[in-house]
């Protein structure tokens, strides 16, 4: 579906890999053996992504590093495109939502650092049904054609002391029953 609004593959991979964590950065030969693409196919691309505002560029070193621009007026359309693409959001509605006492939705893994894989990982805080949580999930999978694992833990302690986060690049919160902050 991405692919016919979006005929560049190579742009489709660095929109998924730039815009589903805000967060992510990559420099060209880094990009170039994460992807397995030519130097040059992957430049074009940064450069076109870059001169349109999508993404932003700085230096480390001598490595020039890219992200995506969280200002940029289509930002979060882009984000929800993909995250339709990839059928976040149809996790979020035929699950989540259903679950019941469910605090808080991490996507973890391949997906949160952005790239596209068959497996979606997934980790649940909240008070919830087990066995209906399968069954829902057997059906997002049928659904969605990717293999979805999850783990579930009842509180932010026992979040934080099982690791499954990792570091602030290695998941997304992507479901909250918490209102955001929106201080200034």
């Amino acid at each position: 579906m991405l692919e016919s609004l979006i005929p560049s593959k190579m742009r489709v991979k660095l929109l998924l890999r730039f815009f589903l964590n805000q967060h992510a950065e990559g420099y060209l030969r880094g990009l170039e053996s994460e992807m397995g693409d030519s130097s040059n196919a992957i430049r074009v691309e940064l450069n076109h992504l870059e001169r349109s505002g999508l993404l932003t560029s700085f230096l480390k070193g001598n490595k020039k590093f890219f992200r995506a621009n969280p200002s940029h007026p289509l930002f979060g359309d882009i984000q929800n495109i993909l995250h339709k693409y990839l059928g976040i959001d149809q996790i979020l509605e035929r699950v989540v939502n259903r679950l019941g006492e469910v605090e808080k939705v991490y996507l973890t893994g391949s997906f949160a650092k952005g790239k596209d894989s068959p497996v979606m990982d997934l980790v649940i805080q909240g008070k919830i049904d087990i066995n209906y949580l399968v069954e829902l999930i057997e059906k997002a999978e049928k659904h969605l054609a990717r293999k979805i694992r999850y783990l579930v833990v009842e509180s932010e302690t026992e979040l934080l002391s099982s690791g499954a986060l990792g570091s602030k690049d290695d998941h997304l919160l992507i479901w909250s029953a918490d209102p955001p902050d929106l201080r200034i």
